[in-house]
């Protein structure tokens, strides 16, 4: 080969050379940005994941919050029943306090509820139990320390076991032991006093089972002042 040849040669072996070195180093940053959204995509697609986890867990904590206020609301039904209740019969002492005119300008104070618990009226039982004594004599000497003109209606509840005629004579019985112990070893004036039976009128739970019926065997002091 003469050496015109040999140089075209060498030539276009250098030109080939710097074209694909040309090549190599354009394509060398698109690699690198490929690799980089790549590296992002990857990213995109954990945080994705993730937020679909966080979500599922977030979906769960609703249903469990709704579930919770559910029931918390069935429990403010039963306790606004309760109070509306406990209101009428406070509501009713009121007003005949006030038709008797014990009263100057009355409302209620507040309502003291001797319960099963305290009082430990057994079924058709009167009798005042030593629990029941010592909670009324805390009564009293609270009302006495208080030193205001107070008037008191004595509430007498049963249970629905028996008739109701029998139930409202019950009642009255019981209501009528606890006003005698308030005047007689509680010290409270008999004027300031009053007693009533409600029977098996104003049940706080069912009768259909023991604990039932010994919520319902109870007596109320209403305070009105």
């Amino acid at each position: 080969m003469n050496n015109i040849a040999k140089l075209l040669v060498m030539a276009l072996m250098l030109s080939g050379c710097a074209t694909k070195e040309y090549v190599q180093e354009q394509i060398k940053p698109l690699n690198t940005r490929l690799a980089a959204l790549e590296s992002r995509a990857n990213t995109t697609d954990a945080a994705i994941q993730s937020g679909a986890v966080g979500l599922d867990a977030t979906s769960k904590r609703l249903d469990d919050a709704v579930i919770t206020l559910r029931v918390h609301g069935d429990r403010l039904t039963r306790n606004e029943s309760d109070i509306a209740q406990i209101s009428r019969t406070a509501q009713e002492a009121l007003e005949r306090a006030a038709a008797a005119g014990k009263l100057a300008a009355g409302k209620m104070a507040y309502e003291v509820v001797l319960s099963e618990d305290k009082v430990k009226f057994g079924a058709s039982k009167t009798l005042l139990s030593t629990e029941a004594m010592r909670a009324l004599a805390e009564f009293a000497g609270k009302i006495k320390a208080e030193n205001r003109s107070v008037f008191i209606e004595v509430q007498g509840h049963t249970d629905g076991t028996g008739s109701a005629a029998v139930n409202q004579k019950i009642g009255q019985q019981r209501a009528d032991a606890v006003l005698r112990y308030l005047h007689t070893k509680g010290g409270l004036p008999l004027h300031r006093l009053s007693a009533i039976s409600y029977g098996e009128s104003m049940p706080v739970a069912g009768n259909m089972n023991r604990d039932g019926r010994a919520k319902n065997r109870r007596v109320v002091l209403v305070v009105l002042y």
